[in-house]
């Protein structure tokens, strides 16, 4: 009777050795002297799940495991998990590789030491059936930043140009012109839309927030979309900063009172140095996609309250998170505890933990209380990990009147240990 169950073990264990995982682009150029970052596809997967994506120098053997893999004594880095955007879709993963500064700055000091300019990006993929994992390699080559560098945004800032993140505005008053500070690398055409949030619509989720180029193309057009309120196509020089200016200030809505977000939607650009080929990557589908903007964050947003106080103020009693501190490692062996300001005129709060890619791990309705007690499951479940957390707030009448940004921490396990 253990015969047949044996012969399958086998066959899964031959298929998952034959296979071949491919990757598409599989050299690509960039930035010495700052971030890149690059839409990948991997196709082939079967009968394995994505693990860890480290940079090296140089590639050995992964004998007796599958491909090549990074020299252990010439890791540059792990990819950090804020910038892990990937998606896992039956055979197919699509990955942002997000080359951070510090990276780059290694790849360049290793190059100026008298190595080669090429390093490397390299995805393991874990067999599900108790094969040998396979490792993918990506070649990459220093380069300046301009022709031949991958379209991308490397950091984006959203400001009203008064200091203040959130404006309290009357009803009829008007707005000072957003502004978009946007740095970049490569070069080609940003295009793109302003979109408005009313106040009682559903807030976008953080993959609503990505540039399309960041999603796999079975996910481009699926967002959240909300009122349109200016376009605009720009040509992009190799100078690696821009400043957009913001839709024309009659055009945003302050009709209803409450509180308002302004969107900035990024749209893929087809630069050709910005591309993925879903053939070459095999079992990936087909066609040349184009990756041209990416970004391996999603997009900050801008908030105005409407309301019957003086125009141009930030918002009085602005709801701000107190602790944990942005980034800040805990203890699990102690109480975890969230804390955030009082808000005039809230009834009540929410207070929403996820996981970097939104999962959610937690939501709580708390009335008239500014903190939280986690429950004792919660240090267990997100011991080791990175998560973030936000609060909302709403009135008597259940509207949400403010909301903060989200806020990352990590929960160190009781034996110390670090993802």
């Amino acid at each position: 009777m253990r015969v047949l169950p044996a012969i399958l073990f086998v066959l899964l264990i031959s298929l998952d050795v034959s296979s071949q995982i491919r990757v598409s682009p599989s050299d690509v150029n960039a930035y010495s002297q700052g971030p890149t970052s690059v839409l990948l596809t991997y196709g082939g997967l079967v009968n394995k799940t994505p693990g860890e994506a480290t940079w090296c120098g140089s590639l050995i053997s992964a004998a007796p495991d599958l491909g090549m893999k990074c020299d252990p004594n010439t890791t540059f880095g792990l990819l950090p998990q804020r910038y892990n955007q990937s998606v896992l879709n039956s055979t197919t993963y699509t990955d942002v590789m997000s080359v951070t500064p510090q990276v780059a700055r290694r790849a360049y000091l290793d190059a100026v030491a008298g190595n080669t300019s090429t390093f490397f990006y390299v995805r393991r993929f874990a067999s599900t059936v108790g094969g040998p994992s396979e490792f993918v390699p990506v070649t990459i080559r220093l380069t300046g930043n301009g022709a031949g560098v991958s379209l991308s945004l490397t950091e984006v800032k959203l400001s009203w140009g008064t200091g203040t993140p959130i404006l309290f505005v009357r009803s009829g008053e008007q707005l000072p012109r957003v502004r978009a500070e946007i740095s970049y690398t490569g070069t080609g055409r940003l295009k793109g839309r302003w979109e408005l949030v009313k106040p009682g619509e559903a807030p976008p989720e953080p993959r609503d927030l990505l540039t399309e180029a960041s999603l796999p193309i079975e996910e481009r057009g699926s967002q959240k979309r909300y009122t349109e309120l200016e376009r605009f196509n720009i040509y992009l020089p190799p100078d690696g900063k821009v400043v957009l200016q913001g839709p024309d200030s009659s055009r945003v809505d302050e009709s209803l009172s409450g509180l308002y977000l302004l969107l900035l939607r990024i749209e893929a650009s087809d630069d050709k140095d910005s591309e993925t080929d879903r053939t070459a990557a095999g079992g990936a589908g087909s066609g040349i996609v184009s990756t041209g903007a990416v970004a391996g964050f999603p997009l900050p947003t801008l908030r105005y309250y409407v309301g019957g106080n003086a125009a141009g103020t930030s918002v009085p009693g602005a709801l701000t998170l107190v602790s944990p501190k942005e980034a800040e490692e805990l203890d699990s062996s102690k109480a975890v505890e969230f804390t955030w300001s009082a808000v005039d005129k809230a009834a009540s709060y929410r207070l929403e933990i996820t996981t970097l890619q939104g999962t959610p791990i937690l939501s709580a309705i708390l009335v008239d209380q500014v903190s939280y007690h986690c429950p004792s499951w919660f240090k267990d479940r997100v011991a080791g990990s990175v998560i973030r957390w936000k609060v909302e707030a709403y009135d008597a009448q259940r509207n949400q009147i403010a909301e903060t940004d989200w806020r990352n921490l990590k929960v160190i396990g009781v034996n110390g240990g670090r993802n």
